[in-house]
């Protein structure tokens, strides 16, 4: 358990301080949150690259990138798999975003976020909209088996005051 574990396992809520991350982008790469402060950022955590679900879910995502680079947000998805299998995954799904890796310690940040399955050894499917603060504005928690869209992530998008122009 991180120091930003959420030690009930709840999902982080609006109105909470983001817990800080470094996770790799690829083999020899990182992210910090920290580094993306002054944007709004959405994470995409997802239970595993190569399952059907998760990669309707990014593909969709990689499909409407542009509306959430109107709207100034990065996103990044980020499941339990490793570096090199990512690379992999967004390699053969085309993907135009990054896919971190909360690998190592095995859903570290997932923990920290309340949306580590421990049962299955992954995180579950769920949303989260920071501001460029580092404050979540929007959180969603999906049943695992359901790819939960884009919707929600744009109207909190919008709702941070920003406009769609696609």
């Amino acid at each position: 358990m991180t120091a930003n574990a959420r030690a009930d396992g709840s999902l982080l809520a609006a109105g909470a301080r983001a817990p800080e991350f470094v996770l790799p982008r690829e083999p020899g790469a990182t992210v910090s949150l920290r580094s993306l402060r002054g944007r709004p950022v959405v994470l995409a955590f997802y239970p595993a690259d190569w399952s059907p679900v998760c990669g309707d879910q990014m593909a969709l995502y990689n499909e409407i990138l542009p509306e959430f680079q109107a709207l100034g947000a990065e996103l990044f998805g980020i499941s339990v798999d490793g570096a090199w299998c990512h690379v992999a995954f967004r390699e053969t799904r085309r993907l135009r975003f990054p896919l971190l890796a909360d690998f190592e310690p095995k859903g570290a940040v997932a923990r920290a976020y309340g949306v580590y399955r421990a049962q299955d050894g992954t995180s579950e499917r769920a949303l989260f909209v920071l501001d460029g603060d580092g404050i979540v504005r929007w959180s969603y928690l999906s049943p695992i088996e359901v790819n939960p869209g884009a919707d929600g992530i744009l109207d909190a998008l919008e709702g941070l005051g920003g406009r769609r122009t696609a």
